[in-house]
């Protein structure tokens, strides 16, 4: 279907309807779709379809499986259909209820045949630093999308941030040079088009949101830049009080003094990412992925290096371009890159911590038959 389709997401409430407003008063002939998941305990989702004058339509769609969030799922590519199918719609403006991740709606939305042309996560940067820093489940501030939601108000945060290609970065009074710095740090290679609080004024550009709405967007290309094979992570930065500590190495971590070195590591950045191998678990790619506090590790399937030859055709062309770049005659593409980001970065300390967490110079000559011999350290937080 030819109607475009501009997802609007960020749980920075005031920020994302500037950001909506924006679009509505730029692109004439737009539709902004919302379905308020706060009524989630009623055991409805209510949809509000409005233009620049005003709603349009209302309606309700019940729970599914006590979760809004399928609720919405279901509901969201009909409702888009009815809109391409009228054919009055210029561009459809999905914007998303507070905790929604862009990313499984523009998947939804492209599998429904129709034409994502934006991402747009809308942020106050007065408010970065703090809701990273809060690690509070989503269930605890009211934001829950389903019953069994456990994510935290700043892992969701930091997922919104980090997939959307255009930041809409609302004219906040209270942001200063360093708040500016860290949402730079953090996603280097968005495009932070700025907005007033509904203000067309605020834009330098007033049509900036709406050129960068109707870009277009490549959702497998997104999903790709977020697996930590191939992410786009930050690079080192160092500027505003605000440092991007990049740190890269090919030995690999000894198992039992990087997790009793978890919780300083975990604590030393407001956000820290990327990938890391594990000397008893060599053929595993890890995933490391932390904010407000707490740390998820989890398995990414295997290095590629420990694939037959024959696997490699199966693997999605960017992940053997990645794997390509940073290939080692000996281990391939098996690496730590982690990449912290934070106020006040301690970057001696924490590098000198992560170097003490690797293989020493016995342990690596011992080779991989005695690695995997080491205690398995992890087994518990990886649920193996």
């Amino acid at each position: 279907m030819s109607l475009p389709v501009a997802v609007v997401a960020g749980l920075h409430s005031a920020a994302r309807a500037a950001a909506v407003d924006r679009l509505l008063t730029d692109v004439p002939g737009s539709v902004v779709l919302h379905h308020d998941l706060a009524t989630a305990a009623a055991g409805t989702v209510v949809r509000t379809v409005r233009d620049r004058g005003g709603v349009l339509s209302t309606g309700e769609t019940p729970l599914v499986n006590d979760c809004a969030c399928c609720a919405l799922r279901e509901d969201l590519v009909p409702e888009l259909r009815r809109l391409a199918d009228a054919g009055a719609t210029r561009l459809a403006i999905v914007e998303l209820w507070d905790s929604v991740e862009p990313k499984a709606m523009a998947e939804v939305i492209a599998s429904g045949g129709l034409t994502v042309t934006s991402v747009i996560t809308a942020v106050d940067p007065a408010l970065v630093l703090p809701y990273l820093g809060n690690g509070d489940d989503l269930a605890e501030a009211g934001l829950a999308a389903a019953a069994t939601d456990q994510r935290t108000v700043a892992d969701t945060f930091a997922r919104q941030l980090e997939y959307a290609p255009v930041l809409a970065v609302a004219d906040s009074p209270e942001a200063d040079d360093e708040d500016r710095e860290l949402l730079a740090q953090l996603h280097p290679t968005a495009r932070r088009v700025p907005i007033g609080h509904g203000d067309p004024a605020g834009a330098p550009a007033p049509e900036s949101l709406a050129r960068a709405a109707l870009a277009g967007f490549d959702v497998e290309a997104a999903a790709a830049a977020q697996h930590p094979a191939c992410a786009l992570l930050p690079q080192e930065a160092d500027d505003h009080g605000v440092s991007t500590l990049v740190w890269h190495r090919r030995r690999p971590f000894h198992p039992e003094r990087l997790y009793a070195a978890l919780e300083d590591l975990t604590c030393a950045a407001a956000r820290s990412r990327g990938r890391f191998w594990l000397a008893d678990k060599p053929d595993t790619l890890l995933h490391w992925d932390a904010a407000g506090g707490a740390l998820c590790v989890e398995g990414a399937g295997p290095w590629l290096a420990a694939l037959p030859d024959a696997a490699w055709e199966m693997v999605p062309p960017v992940r053997r371009a990645a794997a390509a770049l940073d290939w080692h005659p000996e281990h391939g593409d098996r690496c730590n890159h982690l990449v912290f980001t934070s106020p006040g970065l301690d970057r001696e300390g924490l590098a000198h911590l992560l170097e003490s967490c690797l293989l020493t110079d016995a342990e690596y000559a011992a080779g991989r038959d005695s690695w995997r011999k080491l205690p398995p350290a992890f087994d518990t937080l990886l649920e193996v």
